[in-house]
Parts: C-alpha cells; sequence; structure tokens
C-alpha cells in the first residue's frame, strides 16, 4: 500500500425496504425507515454496551454514488446554482462516505434495528459512534 491510499472494511450492511435509490429520501429525517443493520461476526463484540434508545451516527460507503462528481445542485434542483461537493451533502463525491444519525430501537444478537436511515438496502457499513451528548463522556 502506498502513502496516498488505505483500505477501509466494512463491518456490516445495510438491510432496509429502501431499495430504489430514486425513491429513497435525501435525509433520514425526510421518511428515513426502520432499517437493521447487520454486523459481521468478528465485530460482534464492539456492539457490547450499546441499548435500545441509544443515538448512534452510521457511517455508511454510499456505493452506489457517482466517485467523479465535483460540482452538483445542491438537492438535485437545477434551480440551485452549482456548489462544490464539499458544501452540499451529496452522496456524489471522490469519497461517498454516507453520515446518518439514528436511534436504536431494537437488538438483536449481532444486528440493531434503527431509524430513520434514508440509506438503500446493500449499503456497507464502515462504522458506528454514539452521539456526544448520549455517552456522557465515557
Amino acid at each position: 500500500m502506498n502513502e496516498d491510499s488505505f483500505v477501509v472494511k466494512p463491518i456490516g450492511t445495510v438491510q432496509s425496504e429502501l431499495t430504489d435509490l430514486a425513491q429513497a429520501p435525501k435525509q433520514g429525517d425526510e421518511g428515513g425507515r426502520e432499517a437493521w443493520l447487520i454486523f459481521a461476526p468478528e465485530v460482534r463484540d464492539g456492539l457490547t454496551g450499546i441499548c435500545v434508545g441509544d443515538r448512534l451516527i452510521v457511517l455508511t460507503w454510499l456505493h452506489l454514488a457517482q466517485r467523479d462528481v465535483l460540482r452538483v445542485h445542491p438537492r438535485g434542483d437545477q434551480a440551485n446554482p452549482l456548489q462544490g461537493v464539499f458544501t452540499t451533502r451529496s452522496p456524489n463525491r471522490p469519497n461517498p462516505i454516507g453520515l446518518h444519525q439514528v436511534e436504536v430501537l431494537a437488538i438483536e444478537e449481532q444486528r440493531l434495528k434503527v431509524a430513520p436511515l434514508e440509506a438503500v438496502d446493500g449499503t456497507p457499513i464502515i462504522d458506528i459512534k454514539p452521539v456526544l451528548a448520549a455517552i456522557n463522556r465515557r
């Protein structure tokens, strides 16, 4: 591996009834659904301490995004002037990392049921982190 690259290994995938990218909401609070985060067995111990009601930040790899886009019309609205992708939440960008704030609704083995999530079925999960206010400086 050279100095200009690194590897991010998915720790799980999103299981969601959202399967059509065109029908998925742009943000979780705009119609995101309940979904399951399915974690790889080797990271199961990392879920220790997560409880129903916890708020999490889920980092995903937006695998269906275009990686060669640098300017977009915000929210896909042609009436909005072109902006650099780094000033928007567009999924289309050189490194399409998704950022989703969710609440844990249920826990089963190595699965977390969360909402609201706008990621489509099969989206790779690259990390989860607690919302800072929720961890009381653990």
